[in-house]
This record gives structure tokens, C-alpha cells and sequence, in this order.
């Protein structure tokens, strides 16, 4: 059974009577032990429920929806498993003391896989967990494999562990779809390690999907942690010159380029991005691979459609690596609106300055880097640097706060140009403060 948390107002669970603190025992008869058996059970398009009241009665309910219609439930969420990894290049490891507690929890959870897309090493799987992964067809699920190599694959997690290509091999022989991802580090998995590991996955097409190609971030905060060396541009260069060979390869094999670099290399390289078209379905865009042509995509539809606003100065916060990108789109949406539009990179000077992405900026760094300029009518923040869709920013300043402190309206949206001309549009609206797009 698993715990209601909490009931949307007006839904098919509140029309029922469910109430916070109830229980749900069975859907349609099979067993909710967890938050995975709920989201695999409630879409469907008829239910009988099982539900044990908080004061002990037991009801048995039956209703009719569309199967990808929200019920309205929250349930209660399992506790992450943690990770038993050591690996050289850890975030985890990298972050200083006195930031939020999370942020030290190491998850290594196959059911936050199926659930959320979150990758994980398949090193803490048990028998129960492979045969119910098989069984319940729990797919597609997110590797992070690094290495097919098994001793160099060990080194980097820096811990014992079980062999990954029979653990693939088993689970795409029962149907589990895969995404793969490896994290480059200079040195260890680059070049040949390279080559042989994306050879080997390529033999597991289609069951597996994609692999991503992504570089090591380093932080400033790697005391008494193994040396690595960032990607510079020459290993940017090789990686992706490696990279578009077995494009070319697997393409004319299979249909299909199966292995894609991640946006960095190519800023990293200084090299111009392949065409919309080499990103196929764009099948690891929330893993950094794509992103910015899928933003340029999105540019010419946004400024058609883009109109004379009430605002005089708006400032677009971005990390050093987008800011290009958003300069030019900035500029082209700020003569649509009559808005000046000011593109402001924020320098990473807690995490160091060789991370240039906007989801690791804090709060500390906005505010020293934004306190001093005219913030005119307001702040745009991407979303991506909040956790979870929250307010919280990595070291724990609200939004909210972060207003108060800046003196203006902050308002978080999501990455894109769409997102972008909707919060320019929210702060034409009276007392507006926080907006997450």
C-alpha cells in the first residue's frame, strides 16, 4: 500500500472523496507498494480502486478517464537509494561545506531512472531489482556506463564492481530500452577508451536508444579528490572528430547516429553545430545535447509573434557558455518589444570559473554580479537554476529573497525563447515577483 500525500481540489480523487492520510492498496488488482506501481497503474483508461481509509474503512472505487488524464493524487515518495560509487569526477564530491543538505545525497536509484530520467551506474542493482525491472518492463531507463572497458570502468567509479555489457546485454534481451551517457575525462576515457566503448554500445541498437557524449565539470572545490584535467579544446576537437566518424559509420549501419556530443564540445571546440537534422529526435536534450539548436528553432516563431511591451529595461541572466546565444536573440527580441533587453553571463566564482553553465550559479554570485547594475524592470533567471521546479536556488536563496535583496521582480522561466517572451510579458502585469514558466 502507499500513503495519499495530498488531493488536487475538483479532480477525479477529490469527486471521489480521497482524502490526505488514506491509503491506496490496489489499482485495477495489482498491488501499489510504491510510487513506480502507481504511474504504471493509474493510466489507464478504466480503474477500480482499493483504498483503506484513515479510519479503517475499506472502500472499493471505480471511475472512467482518459488514460494520460491527471487523477489528482499525490502519493508519498520513496527515500533515494544512495550511491556507493567513488567516481573521480563525482559533483557530489566537488561541492564545499555549509550548502544545502541535499545536495550531498548520492542517489543511484533505478526507480528515479524510469520515474525522472536520472542516470544511474546499475552498480547497486540485486537479482529483486533486475527481475523486477525485467518483469514489470520498466523502460527506458538511463545508464551512466563511461566505460565498457571493465578495469578502466572501475577506476573511474572507484569501487568493485560487476561487469556493465553482461548487465546490458541482459536487460535489452528482455525488451528494457536504454539511454546511455559517458562523462569524458580527459586522459582516461577519451580516444581509444572512446572509441572501443562506443563500439560496444553500438552493438545493443536499438534496445539501445541514444548515447551521449558529455565533458567533465571540474569545480574549484576538488580537495584531496584524484587530479583531472577539463576538456580544452584540442580534446574537444578530437572527441567530436571521433565522434562524427562513428556518426557517418553507424548511420550508413543503421539509420540511425545512435552517438551524439553534447552542446560543450562544440563551444569548447570552437566549431559550428551540425544541422537540426543530426540531432534526429533530439533524444538527450535534457542532457545538454541539442539544446541551443532547439533554442534557435524556436527564435524566428517567437519573434513573429512577439509584440510592443510596457517595459523599458529587462535584464536576461544566462551562464558564460549560453551568453552568445542569448545576445543575439536578445537583441532581435528587444526591437519586437521596445524592450532593452541586457544579457548578463554570470562568472562562476563559487564553483570556479571552468563552469560556465546556468544551473550551477548560486545565489551568492547573482547577487554580487547583479547588486551593483540598474536591474530596471525586472531579472530573468532560467529555470534550470532552481531545483525541482522550486524557488530554491543551489546554496538555498529563495527567489523570493533574491527579489527582496535586488530590489525588483526576479522572475524564473523555462529556457527558451518562448519562455523568455512569457516572462517579459508577465512583468507588464502589476506586483508580479516570482513566475516559474
Amino acid at each position: 500500500m502507499i500513503k495519499i500525500e495530498s488531493v488536487e481540489p475538483e479532480s477525479y480523487a477529490a469527486e471521489l472523496g480521497l482524502l490526505a492520510g488514506d491509503r491506496l492498496l490496489s489499482i485495477n488488482n495489482h498491488d501499489i507498494n510504491d510510487l513506480v506501481d502507481y504511474h504504471r497503474h493509474i493510466e489507464v483508461e478504466r480503474l477500480t480502486l482499493e483504498v483503506l481509509r484513515s479510519d479503517g474503512e475499506l472502500w472499493e472505487l471505480d471511475l472512467e478517464k482518459e488514460p494520460q488524464e491527471e487523477f489528482g493524487l499525490s502519493v508519498e515518495h520513496p527515500q533515494p537509494r544512495q550511491c556507493g560509487n567513488q567516481c573521480q569526477f563525482c559533483f557530489v564530491h566537488q561541492l564545499p561545506k555549509g550548502m544545502r543538505r541535499t545536495l550531498y545525497i548520492k542517489d543511484e536509484d533505478y526507480r528515479f531512472s524510469y520515474l525522472y530520467g536520472s542516470y544511474m551506474t546499475l552498480t547497486n542493482l540485486d537479482e529483486a531489482d533486475l527481475q523486477r525491472i525485467i518483469h514489470d518492463q520498466l523502460s527506458p531507463l538511463y545508464i551512466s556506463v563511461h566505460a565498457t572497458d571493465h578495469t578502466l570502468r572501475r577506476q573511474l567509479l572507484g569501487v568493485d564492481i560487476r561487469e556493465i555489457l553482461p548487465l546490458i546485454e541482459r536487460l535489452t534481451a528482455a525488451g528494457i530500452e536504454l539511454h546511455c551517457q559517458i562523462v569524458l575525462c580527459p586522459g582516461l576515457n577519451d580516444g581509444d577508451a572512446l572509441r572501443q566503448t562506443m563500439k560496444d554500445l553500438s552493438h545493443f541498437y536499438p534496445n539501445i536508444l541514444s548515447l551521449a557524449v558529455v565533458p567533465v565539470g571540474l569545480t574549484k572545490h576538488r580537495l584531496r579528490l584524484p587530479k583531472l584535467q577539463p576538456v580544452s579544446q584540442d580534446d574537444a576537437v578530437a572527441s567530436l572528430n571521433l565522434i562524427h566518424r562513428f556518426q557517418t559509420d553507424f548511420l550508413e549501419r543503421y539509420g540511425a547516429r545512435f552517438v551524439f556530443a553534447a552542446d560543450e564540445f562544440y563551444l569548447l571546440a570552437k566549431q559550428p553545430f551540425p544541422d537540426v537534422s543530426s540531432y534526429e529526435d533530439f533524444p538527450q536534450i535534457e542532457n545538454g545535447v541539442g539544446m541551443i539548436l532547439q533554442f534557435r528553432q524556436q527564435i524566428d516563431e517567437v519573434l513573429a509573434e512577439a509584440e510592443e511591451l510596457d517595459l523599458k529595461k529587462v535584464i536576461l541572466v544566462t551562464g558564460v557558455s549560453f551568453n552568445p546565444e542569448l545576445e543575439v536573440f536578445a537583441k532581435e527580441l528587444g526591437k519586437k518589444t521596445t524592450v532593452e533587453l541586457i544579457v548578463v553571463a554570470i562568472e562562476n566564482r563559487f564553483f570556479g570559473s571552468d563552469v560556465t553553465v546556468a544551473g550551477l550559479i548560486t545565489g551568492v554570485d547573482l547577487l554580487e554580479q547583479l547588486k551593483p547594475l540598474d536591474l530596471g524592470d525586472g531579472v530573468i533567471l532560467p529555470a534550470v537554476m532552481f531545483r525541482d521546479q522550486g524557488s530554491l536556488l543551489l546554496d538555498d536563496l529563495d527567489i523570493s529573497e533574491l527579489a527582496d535583496l535586488l530590489q525588483c521582480p526576479v522572475i524564473a522561466v523555462e529556457t527558451s525563447p518562448w519562455g523568455i517572451l512569457d516572462g517579459l510579458e508577465s512583468l507588464t502585469d502589476d506586483g508580479v515577483e516570482v513566475v516559474h514558466a
